[in-house]
């Protein structure tokens, strides 16, 4: 579904378009992993302190139904996740409760072999310990993208060097820089240059440095004057 809402084009209520749909359905993912994963620690200690008796069959059958169901969906997810945040987060989800179910099935078959009740909660522990660390891998940069943080891979100081080294500019301020979604970069800046006949000149170069250097295809530039020290001004 955030997929399908991604893809509509920018109108006048969301200008920059609904790509962060993605956005908020990675963190929405991720923080029920967190959950899960933080349930699952709380189940297993109680398992320590009330060891409670499990069927291994039932366990080890209905777990097997579940895996192959989950390899499904993460065969299905997995290409996809490459390039979209949102299906990553998914494809985590899948591959989590994969996890789980093989957990599943390799302790109903000591239960069911040995007797080892306690394979349970240790299985059950080493998975939410997965869950939650792929969790906190990914939860910092879905987080980083809508508090509109920097590009992980561009700095500013390189981004105002780059601007100031084009003919004619004398001074870069007032500089934002934020990511609209994990692919695409924004940027405006307040940029001083020398002649304000060379605008657009100038103004067409900066772009072009900033897309290629930097991948910055939407920016906003506005333009200043240099100070002028003459009598006449």
């Amino acid at each position: 579904m955030a997929r399908r809402i991604g893809r509509q084009p920018a109108d006048r209520f969301k200008t920059f378009g609904y790509k962060r749909a993605e956005v908020i359905a990675a963190l929405i993912n991720l923080v029920t992993l967190v959950i899960v994963g933080l349930y699952l620690v709380y189940e297993a200690m109680w398992r320590f302190v009330e060891p409670q008796v499990i069927e291994g069959w039932t366990v080890v059958i209905v777990a097997g139904i579940a895996l192959v169901i989950d390899v499904a969906t993460a065969v299905l997810t997995y290409t996809m996740s490459r390039h979209s945040m949102n299906i990553r987060a998914a494809f985590l989800h899948n591959v989590s409760d994969a996890l789980a179910s093989v957990g599943v099935i390799v302790a109903g078959s000591l239960i069911l072999l040995y007797g080892w009740y306690w394979t349970d909660t240790v299985l059950t522990l080493l998975i939410a310990g997965y869950v939650l660390y792929q969790a906190s891998t990914m939860l910092p940069k879905t987080i980083h993208i809508l508090m509109q943080g920097t590009p992980e891979n561009v700095s500013i100081d390189a981004v105002i060097h780059a601007m100031e080294g084009v003919d004619g500019v004398s001074n870069v301020h007032h500089v934002h820089l934020w990511q609209l979604d994990e692919h695409k970069n924004a940027l405006e800046a307040h940029v001083v240059i020398d002649d304000f006949g060379d605008t657009e000149a100038i103004k067409t170069a900066l772009k072009a440095e900033l897309e290629r250097q930097f991948g910055i295809g939407h920016s906003t530039l506005e333009f200043e004057i240099a100070r002028c020290d003459k009598v006449c001004c």
